[in-house]
């Protein structure tokens, strides 16, 4: 698991460690982690010159330290900088031979460039000076960014449109919530993270699952589970205009594995769940877990919609875990959720999310105000709701109420899964895991970690569509399963 810690956590952490030790040896070891970054990257390009863009403060003399070790290792290395510079860096790179300049054309032939502009302590925003040092960068350089890419906010709520949009961040020992939050990770690039001892004792701000760890959160069934234990979900989703929700919600939650699936629905898309789901059964009943409102109409007057809508508010008010989905939002109000008393898992995309939180607090909340701060926006809708809420997106974020709880980002989907249907079958699958006991927030780091696995192995590379996703769920758990230790893979 990657766990990234407020700035604050980290610059304090820093200091009580820098007490202890020698002067500058703690810059020493990020310079030494750093310069061995570069000059891998440099040998994978069969590169021969390194840039540095070398601003006043702590990151700068990362940088220009790097590049004095890799021209005494022979490259060719320049340096633009901006006063002041600090005297020890200036020093060792004078000493190395390293082209110091203001003049950023200089940049034109570097192979590989070491952003060391601003730092973590930085207000978001590239400063004028630098500016044309950016413009200048050569699209064919490897672009690495020193902690963070200069412009954005390293709390990761702001990006910066004319910042830097590095290949690849290293960082020093602990991510920060500018490389793992939207709208800031798509700026960092591949992250590298350079253990230089620091140790931070807070609770972390974000935190991400990677392939190895969901075998230690995946229920997997025992020798004395039968499908009751392992959980019966209910599903309410699709009505005569969304027929195809039905079915990928469904298959979702028999291909990850549900005890049992109920399905409740009208005249269509129960004849379509019958073919493509034989295992499910249909009509309300006991359930250890809900998903409602995949393809639901929430105003229709279709044959079996007002008894689609009363079965789903129905579940809404069963005091069992719920997932709500796309048409079942819009069921929710305040008495709704007041009523609730169960976990709930909110699984809004950004234009439902700004409707939900529109309806609910009577004031204008766009689409656009929820994709430039979507960690503020589902936190309040967290909030305000009660609920555990996955805003999902390139990276989908799963935020539980508490100003203080841990939010998940996962970013493990190829962008080929921005297609028709894919919610549905992430639904499904929540469903499955919720109804399998898992926690609302755990299920929702899960799900989304396991849904980018099975989108990747349903056709590398290359397009999918949401029912090959579906059927992609039972290998990619697999596979992600063989990971723990021990195991063959």
């Amino acid at each position: 698991m990657i766990e990234a810690y407020a700035v604050d956590d980290v610059v304090a952490a820093e200091r009580a460690l820098l007490a202890g030790l020698e002067d500058g040896e703690l810059m020493a070891r990020a310079v030494e982690g750093l310069a061995a970054v570069a000059a891998a990257r440099l040998e994978e390009a069969a590169g021969r010159t390194v840039a540095a863009l070398v601003g006043p403060g702590n990151n700068g003399a990362d940088a220009l330290y790097a590049v004095a070790a890799l021209a005494d290792a022979g490259w060719n290395a320049v340096a633009v900088h901006h006063e002041p510079v600090h005297p020890g860096a200036r020093q060792a790179a004078e000493a190395a031979g390293v082209v110091l300049t203001t003049d950023p054309s200089v940049l034109g032939e570097a192979d590989v460039v070491l952003d060391g502009v601003l730092g973590l302590g930085a207000r978001p925003g590239l400063p004028a000076w630098a500016v044309p040092w950016v413009t200048a960068l050569p699209t064919s350089a490897h672009v690495i960014a020193v902690d963070l890419p200069s412009g954005h906010d390293p709390m990761g709520a702001v990006l910066d449109p004319d910042g830097v949009f590095a290949d690849e961040t290293v960082t020093f020992s602990v991510a920060k919530p500018v490389h793992l939050l939207p709208p800031t990770e798509q700026a960092c690039g591949l992250l590298t993270v350079v253990d230089i001892g620091i140790a931070v004792d807070a609770t972390p701000l974000v935190r991400r699952l990677d392939h190895d760890d969901l075998a230690g959160w995946w229920p997997v069934p025992g020798a004395g589970d039968d499908k009751y234990s392992r959980g019966v979900l209910g599903v309410v989703a699709g009505g005569e205009e969304y027929t195809g929700a039905a079915v990928l919600t469904v298959t979702a939650a028999v291909e990850a594995g549900a005890g049992m699936v109920r399905y409740v629905g009208p005249p269509t898309p129960t004849g379509l769940v019958r073919a493509a789901a034989p295992e499910a059964v249909h009509g309300p009943g006991r359930v250890q877990a809900w998903v409602v409102g995949p393809g639901l109409d929430p105003v229709g007057d279709g044959p079996g919609a007002e008894e689609q809508r009363e079965a789903a508010r129905a579940a809404l008010a069963e005091d069992v875990p719920v997932v709500v989905d796309a048409g079942g939002l819009d069921l929710l109000d305040d008495a709704v959720l007041a009523a609730r008393s169960a976990p709930t898992l909110l699984t809004p995309h950004a234009g439902e999310c700004a409707r939900l939180l529109t309806r609910l607090t009577h004031g204008e909340v766009t689409r656009e105000a929820v994709e430039g701060a979507p960690l503020r926006h589902a936190r309040e809708l967290a909030a305000r709701t009660g609920a555990t809420v996955l805003l999902k997106g390139s990276t989908t974020l799963v935020v539980p109420p508490g100003e203080d709880a841990p939010a998940h980002a996962q970013a493990d989907a190829p962008p080929w899964l921005a297609t028709a249907g894919a919610g549905d079958v992430l639904a499904g699958l929540l469903g499955t895991l919720v109804a399998g006991g898992v926690p609302v927030a755990e299920a929702g780091a899960i799900g989304a970690l396991v849904h980018g696995v099975a989108a990747d192995r349903a056709n590398p590379g290359g397009p999918v569509r949401a029912l090959a996703v579906a059927h992609a769920l039972p290998s990619a758990v697999a596979h992600l399963l063989g990971r723990r230790p021990g195991a063959e893979s």
